[in-house]
């Protein structure tokens, strides 16, 4: 029989239904695994065992009286470090919070653990989010399962690794640049950076701001699907949460783009794209086109995002982390204040034209087309030790935010997007590829997902760790 730890989070859950496995023992078995791999990859940072297991033992007694608590019943799940869990540390990856316990569970916790998931622990990201490459000054970089020289990609990195190595059943995310998508192609995982609203967050700070959202991280589409069913809905600490409720994720998904005319981009428009990256993404359309949609490459300016992007997430990051003491926080968080404080109310509005102006083209781009796909990222898995990547196929980045275009450029669009296995390129490096949809259509990019990866099945191929 396959490790329960290795079974997908649905699977999991008939083993559970049909009371072949406990809740107690499948939360065994996740703490097994994460004492034999984690010290290899530096996924979970802060780990809540014996929480776990009395989660888990009510949960088993609850089941013994008929009572299922919910969709996630019994699911093990770690969390984010940048997710508050309510009597679990949460750094946020930054010294100045190295030791803080949360007083009150983030929304998506809130959610899941009222459908019965079982609290494993937190996951490792750099400082604040801040940047693709899952590094902090706090835990340390995070390494990619499929090679341990590797980044996991950020900054929803340790939660990649985790789910890759079999850590965890279900994981959560989020995703300004890329933060959901990027380490889900790194990682041969699946990441779905939702419709802003769709997952509802808060913000004390900077409450409007639509460019960072939460969402869902699993090994499967279906998976991804589930949890989001449980962590998508209104709340009104968010002003502009979407008011339907996560029901339409919730029953099995019909896989299918039969009749679809799909859009495909291998480069956004000109982006530079490593030729590794570039010949595994470039299978997608056949893949797509033998289920039946209509695929054809097409031509895309979407350059007003570059700049609509740096100028709203500089200005974010000095609304919210403008009054740290810049002395306290690490070099990839001061430099986005910095630019955050030269951010004049004529930026504003150049930003906001920019945006308006991409969302109205987009939107006819999407009365002709169901779907975009093109690569999540540019590059494939970087070597760790690299803060980030400074070329990409022989041009040039002048920053380290720049090799992430391809992730960032579909940000600004308002739109869902998912990351989903695609291959391997020559190393044995996880490449994903990237399918948007226009706004508010999640259901639309995760049907479609699910096709893709039933016809490759290259999600289920498992890292080379014991």
């Amino acid at each position: 029989m396959t490790e329960p730890v290795h079974l997908s989070a649905t699977e999991m859950l008939g083993l559970l239904r049909a009371r072949e496995i406990s809740a107690a023992e499948l939360t065994e078995a996740h703490l097994r695994r994460i004492d034999e791999v984690n010290g290899q990859v530096n996924a979970v940072v802060t780990l809540s065992a014996d929480r776990a297991m009395d989660e888990a033992r009510r949960l088993d007694d609850d089941l013994a009286r008929g009572v299922w608590r919910g969709p996630l019943h019994g699911l093990p799940i770690a969390f984010k470090d940048l997710t508050d869990t309510v009597g679990i540390r949460t750094t946020y990856g930054s010294r100045l919070f190295a030791e803080y316990v949360p007083r009150e569970d983030a929304l998506v916790v809130k959610r899941a653990r009222a459908a019965g998931a079982v609290t494993l622990g937190k996951t490792n990201t750099p400082e604040f989010g801040t940047g693709s490459h899952t590094v902090n000054e706090v835990f340390g970089a995070t390494r990619n399962p499929y090679d341990l020289t590797r980044s996991a990609g950020g900054s929803s990195g340790g939660a990649a690794a985790a789910l890759a190595c079999g850590m965890t059943a279900l994981a959560d995310g989020s995703d300004m640049g890329g933060s959901l998508r990027n380490p889900a192609s790194f990682c041969n995982v699946v990441g779905l950076r939702p419709t802003p609203g769709r997952v509802p967050d808060f913000s004390r700070a900077a409450a409007w701001f639509t460019l960072g959202v939460p969402g869902p991280m699993a090994r499967t589409v279906a998976d991804a699907a589930l949890l989001l069913s449980v962590i998508a809905g209104f709340a009104p600490t968010s002003p502009f949460a979407i008011r339907e409720d996560g029901s339409a994720f919730a029953g099995p998904l019909q896989p299918g783009v039969e009749g679809m005319r799909i859009a495909w981009s291998p480069d956004l428009g000109g982006l530079p794209v490593d030729p590794r990256t570039a010949e595994v993404t470039a299978r997608a359309p056949a893949v797509l086109t033998g289920l039946g949609a209509t695929v054809e490459q097409v031509e895309l300016n979407l350059s007003d995002a570059e700049d609509a992007f740096r100028t709203y997430r500089a200005w974010q990051y000095a609304a919210t982390y403008g009054e740290l003491d810049d002395h306290l926080v690490g070099p990839n968080v001061r430099w986005n204040v910095e630019q955050g404080r030269k951010v004049t109310a004529a930026d504003l509005a150049r930003a906001e034209r920019l945006r308006t102006r991409l969302f109205h083209r987009m939107s006819r781009f999407f009365d002709t087309y169901d779907l975009l796909i093109a690569p999540v990222s540019q590059v494939p898995p970087f070597p760790v030790e690299d803060p980030y990547v400074t070329e990409i196929d022989g041009t040039p980045m002048p920053d380290y935010l720049a090799w992430m275009r391809s992730a960032y450029w579909i940000s600004v669009l308002h739109a869902p997007a998912a990351s989903v296995p695609c291959g391997f390129t020559p190393e044995g490096w996880p490449v994903g590829v990237q399918m948007i949809a226009r706004p508010f259509e999640d259901l639309t990019v995760l049907r479609a997902a699910h096709a893709f990866e039933r016809a490759t099945r290259h999600g289920e191929r498992r890292p080379p760790l014991g």
